[in-house]
């Protein structure tokens, strides 16, 4: 792994609440599986940090972050390339505000 993968406390809550959710929704398994696309994912990002884009808002453009897109789900990073650390900062549903959950950040 090219980059070191870390996750704030409040990305671990907002996965947290996402597979929460799944579960009551949709099941525990339905929800280990959603659990396990979405560490593959952030963890992809060790070797391909610029695999995400850069998002439409120009307000977190300016910030730094991007943003991978997975099935139904966003993840917000930046990239230390001095120190090769991806930090990840939240995952949001595509449907929800995630101009609020990043601004509360």
């Amino acid at each position: 792994m090219a980059y070191r993968v870390i996750r704030t406390d409040k990305a671990d809550e907002l996965i947290h609440r996402v597979i929460l959710y799944v579960a009551e929704q949709f099941g525990r398994d339905i929800a280990m599986k959603k659990l396990d696309e979405l560490e593959s994912a952030i963890l992809s990002l060790g070797e391909k940090p610029y695999l995400g884009i850069q998002p439409r808002s120009a307000i977190l453009r300016r910030q730094g972050y991007r943003v991978l897109i997975t099935k139904k789900d966003l993840v917000f990073y930046k990239i230390n390339e001095d120190e090769k650390i991806v930090t990840i900062y939240a995952v949001t549903d595509q449907r929800q505000d995630y101009l609020s959950i990043i601004r509360g950040l």
